[in-house]
């Protein structure tokens, strides 16, 4: 597994509607997309959930690296984003665990992302995913790591509001998962 998303910041007074009727226009066509086991059309709303900005931020879990690729460089659909908004810095995450919630059957409306040093204790940190992903809210839950940054990511795709309160909270405006069922379940190695 392998996570990515591109933060996009957007202006404070940016209307965003302009995404949302971007995510409904287009936001299916990556439902089936070879090697994807899911993307979350994310936003923040400046104003909303406590969010200081407007952004436009989709997040990725790949089951196969050669996908990604070929999404990010080889014609595969990033250049949309390229053409609308410029190339972004592209975050990238190794996979460390992952888990399927009681609401891996519901549609979330809301996600979590939280980025922190990566101490030395990194089970600690996969036994608090595995419990945080039996709250009954919970449709997907993932941690990764940068190993340029040495930061641990914990993201979280909720069915309601996050329980989070560390880290960023976003609106889900749809998801797309052709290999939900194909990312891995519990620790990776």
């Amino acid at each position: 597994m392998y996570a990515k998303q591109y933060p996009i910041p957007l202006p404070a007074d940016y209307d965003m509607e302009i995404i949302r009727k971007r995510v409904a226009d287009k936001g299916h066509f990556l439902d089936d997309r070879e090697g994807l086991g899911l993307k979350a059309y994310l936003i923040r709303e400046r104003g909303v959930d406590g969010s200081p900005v407007n952004e436009y931020a989709p997040f990725y879990l790949w089951n196969d690296t050669g996908e990604m690729a070929r999404f990010l460089v080889g014609g595969g659909g990033f250049q949309n984003i390229v053409r609308d908004f410029g190339r972004p810095a592209v975050l990238h995450w190794t996979g460390v665990a992952c888990h399927a919630g009681p609401a891996r059957n519901a549609t979330p409306k809301a996600a979590s992302r939280r980025l922190s040093t990566l101490d030395e204790d990194i089970e600690r940190e996969i036994d608090a995913l595995r419990e945080l992903a039996q709250h009954e809210d919970v449709h997907t839950a993932a941690l990764a790591v940068d190993p340029l940054h040495w930061q641990l990511l914990r993201f979280v795709l909720w069915k309601e509001a996050p329980q989070e309160t560390e880290g960023e909270r976003y609106q889900v405006l749809h998801l797309s998962f052709p290999g939900l069922g194909d990312l891995p379940e519990g620790p990776s190695w």
